[in-house]
């Protein structure tokens, strides 16, 4: 069964979900990326991916992509892959009921993930012998959560072409 008023969306394609990861990698590698509060964009399609398809995207690409993370930053060897790697897993878990809801609901329900891998971040760097990074902590989730509809559009779109119209084919 489907969700009630859901589009049945064509099959994606794999070279799209690893473009798109590609792709918001290289925006997260930008300067731009330390500002206080800059929204982690390789985490909200890690999430969007393993929620739409947790059989492609899984928890070691997002272990690997945490590791090329804390590498570029040079943060402490693990603080990145260990909070997409538990981000992921908690996306994977609920991925069933999640795509019952709408989208807006989606990000509210989504927005205590990215609260809760922030704060796995915060208490590795805490144990590291670090200072507290200020408001920056409490706006990236606040933002990551405001970016999950324009992720969802974004990321939906090419699933959402119409396919060739046949008269043998009613959809």
């Amino acid at each position: 069964m489907m969700p009630r008023g859901s589009q049945l969306l064509l099959p994606v394609n794999p070279v799209f979900i690893w473009f798109s990861l590609i792709v918001a990698l290289l925006i997260n590698l930008l300067p731009w990326g330390r500002w206080a509060g800059t929204p982690d964009l390789l985490a909200v399609a890690l999430v969007f991916w393993n929620v739409h398809q947790p059989r492609r995207v899984g928890v070691g690409a997002a272990f690997v992509f945490g590791l090329i993370m804390d590498v570029h930053q040079g943060a402490l060897l693990g603080q990145h892959a260990l909070a997409y790697t538990l981000l992921s897993f908690f996306a994977i878990t609920v991925h069933r009921r999640l795509l019952w809801f709408t989208v807006p609901s989606q990000a509210v329900q989504i927005g205590p993930l990215f609260v809760a891998a922030h704060a796995v971040s915060l208490l590795v760097r805490l144990i590291a012998g670090a200072g507290l990074p200020g408001w920056s902590l409490v706006l990236a989730p606040l933002f990551e959560s405001m970016l999950w509809p324009v992720a969802s559009w974004l990321l939906l779109a090419p699933q959402r072409r119409a396919p060739d119209r046949d008269k043998n084919r009613p959809l």
